[in-house]
């Protein structure tokens, strides 16, 4: 919601005006042949309040305001409610302007007062509408561009760590092993690094790709991943088939993937488990918990924030990040395609 207290008004602006309008309605007496100060005076004095009061009163009455509301045309109850008010001020001035001047026929008089009333009000009301709009469109133009500016951020730090150094200095180096030794994989091995990669250049531009693509793309780097550790990594994937079409921000489970293998001990004696699956509509990652001793490896959580700060300026929903003595959990909030989906 926005808060429609950060919208004011300045109070010059509405005494000025009001004060203005009163003048205004006096000009017809000032011009009359017989002049009478008192009458003006008061004809202005009523015209003046009754603008004032008009002026807060709407103020006031002004809603708060979603995002969703925001382009919606005038509220006709709002404005029908706020011309009932002022026929009511109006009535009540017009009483007391016929006790301060009792030579005036009330009725001529009430009925001037009255439509009077009703075109000053209209007039502010309609005034106020578009001031209030403007201030919202502009809110919304400064958080879609700090959200645009937030989301570009988050990307670039995404791009930092998908071409990482140290994982392409480390796949190469395997890569010169497996050559040196004659491994049959080494072709498989370089074919799978291509793949990798040209899913990096296809996917870094889009906001959401499908589950199944992220899984082609886990698929290549667990290959990458098995060609230098063997079995000191596994992977276990349990996500049912109907997910596949679900969306989800591209390399998420790479980059979480990746986490894993940063912070965690990865060899043959202490192999590491990692397990997808479905929890209550969150694709989760979870893995065993057995953490480096080396302290240059302390998280800094670089990448959790990064899939946070995606899911939250994209989809406005957060991860859910679980740690005990033995696992390690990152639940990610299914997305999907429609929003008239069946599960």
């Amino acid at each position: 919601m926005t808060n429609k207290r950060s919208f004011k008004v300045s109070p010059l602006i509405i005494w000025v005006s009001s004060i203005f309008l009163g003048i205004l309605a006096s000009v017809p007496k000032i011009a009359e042949h017989h002049f009478n100060t008192k009458e003006a005076v008061v004809n202005s004095a009523v015209t003046a309040i009754f603008a004032l009061v008009v002026w807060y009163y709407n103020i006031y009455t002004l809603p708060t305001y979603s995002r969703k509301d925001i382009y919606k045309g005038i509220s006709l109850t709002r404005l029908m409610g706020s011309l009932v008010f002022g026929m009511a001020v109006m009535l009540l001035l017009a009483f007391i302007q016929q006790l301060l001047i009792s030579t005036l026929s009330f009725g001529p008089v009430m009925l001037m007062i009255e439509v009077r009333g009703i075109l000053i009000n209209l007039m502010f009301y309609m005034f106020l509408h578009l001031l209030y709009q403007n201030y919202h469109n502009q809110r919304v133009s400064i958080e879609l561009e700090r959200s645009k500016s937030d989301n570009l951020g988050a990307q670039y730090e995404l791009l930092k760590q998908q071409i990482n150094p140290h994982f392409l200095f480390n796949s190469l180096n395997t890569l010169k092993t497996m050559i040196e030794v004659n491994d049959k994989q080494s072709v498989d091995f370089v074919l799978k690094l291509s793949e990798f990669y040209r899913f990096t250049l296809e996917s870094r531009k889009l906001d959401l790709i499908q589950l199944s693509e992220e899984l082609d793309i886990i698929s290549a780097y667990m290959f990458l991943l098995k060609a230098r550790f063997e079995d000191g990594i596994r992977m276990r994937n349990d996500i049912p088939a109907k997910y596949q079409h679900t969306m989800i921000p591209p390399f998420t489970l790479q980059l979480l993937i990746e986490n894993c293998v940063k912070h965690n001990v990865v060899s043959l004696e202490e192999p590491l488990e990692i397990r997808l699956y479905v929890e209550k509509d969150f694709i989760v990652i979870e893995n065993d918990l057995q953490p480096k001793m080396d302290p240059a490896e302390t998280s800094l959580h670089v990448g959790l924030n990064n899939v946070h700060e995606r899911y939250h300026h994209l989809l406005d929903k957060d991860i859910v990040v679980e740690e005990t003595d033995k696992i390690f959990k990152v639940k990610l909030p299914v997305i999907y395609e429609y929003t008239d989906h069946r599960r």
